[in-house]
């Protein structure tokens, strides 16, 4: 069932007028995830890919192909592309953060064991890199291997920044342009490629996918401490794994003796007490960093509407410019 009224939400929308080519990816992302002599990838691969996740990375590259006038069977591949390699972050992830949930349903490392996690991650990633080649584009290649290697180092980053108190908001933002962004911008701007669109319009696609994904970072990292609509993921894990996000490091930067006592043994030392999330809670509202990270993601999602102001008047612009609004209406 396809949502068509105005009460659907604006990626359910981009869905639907997005049917045709979503099944096409759905078919291709079974296709390549099989294995003939390994059953436990499929296995596992299903567990994650076909628990209900909104596929808004493969949406914004067919969206941006199709906005792009592409009439051919390649952003297919790139978008399964893009999936692929989302799904290999979030099985790596996952292993990393210990995770026992996600999407509402127990973690992949915890039905079976990390080894398998990591192993079928990494076939995913070179899953992606065959399909990827398929489409002949160099440049495409190019723009998709850097962004892997740009999550890896967001990744890397975020794990020694991690209970640093001096971590500065440069370095979340490099995290987070790490971690998130990189991929959201390399779907948005390969779609333009493969489409042959200006360099203008590329340009406009990357810089949508960019601000996109750090306000969608900045968004979940508030999201933490608030819940909103997120599924499966408790409030106070970020400070409960001692993460230095955007909300903490302003309350840190702001922070009195007593207070500054208080982040050194809960974050720099991890000596965590009953109360502590409480407190922690309470030092992010006294010094307005909720409300200060929820105007600083809104600042990026006027960026990226704005880019797309060069992109041709089409009703998936207006859907694109409406996920845009909706990333930040989660909190609300």
């Amino acid at each position: 069932m396809t949502p068509d009224t105005a009460e659907a939400k604006p990626h359910e929308r981009l869905a639907a007028a997005l049917a045709d080519e979503l099944e096409a990816v759905n078919v291709l992302i079974r296709e390549r995830m099989a294995s003939e002599n390994a059953p436990r990838i499929p296995e596992v691969t299903a567990h994650l890919i076909e628990a209900g996740g909104k596929r808004i990375r493969p949406m914004l590259t067919l969206a941006a192909a199709r906005l792009s006038g592409y009439e051919g069977p390649y952003h297919i591949h790139l978008a399964a592309t893009v999936e692929f390699i989302h799904t290999a972050t979030l099985l790596h992830d996952d292993v990393v953060d210990e995770s026992g949930q996600r999407r509402g349903r127990p973690t992949a490392n915890l039905l079976w064991d990390n080894k398998s996690s990591v192993l079928v991650g990494d076939y995913l990633f070179a899953r992606s890199f065959q399909l990827m080649v398929e489409t002949g584009s160099l440049r495409v290649l190019d723009i998709l291997a850097n962004a892997s290697a740009t999550i890896a180092e967001g990744e890397v980053l975020q794990l020694t920044a991690a209970q640093d108190l001096a971590t500065l908001e440069d370095t979340y933002l490099k995290i987070v342009r790490g971690k998130t962004a990189a991929l959201f911008s390399a779907a948005t701007q390969v779609g333009g490629i493969v489409a042959g669109a200006s360099e203008e319009r590329i340009a406009a696609l990357f810089t949508y996918g960019d601000a996109l994904g750090v306000a969608f970072q900045m968004v979940d990292d508030l999201l933490d401490w608030t819940g909103g609509t997120v599924i499966g993921k408790n409030i106070g894990d970020d400070f409960r794994e001692r993460k230095l996000t955007l909300p903490v490091i302003r309350a840190v930067a702001a922070a009195d003796t007593g207070e500054w006592a208080f982040w050194v043994r809960t974050i720099g030392k991890g000596k965590q007490e009953d109360g502590d999330l409480e407190r922690a809670l309470e030092l992010l509202q006294a010094h307005g960093t909720l409300e200060s990270t929820r105007l600083t993601a809104l600042g990026w999602i006027d960026t990226a509407k704005s880019a797309l102001d060069v992109m041709p008047d089409d009703p998936l612009r207006d859907m694109l410019r409406d996920l845009a609004d909706y990333v930040v209406a989660r909190i609300l």
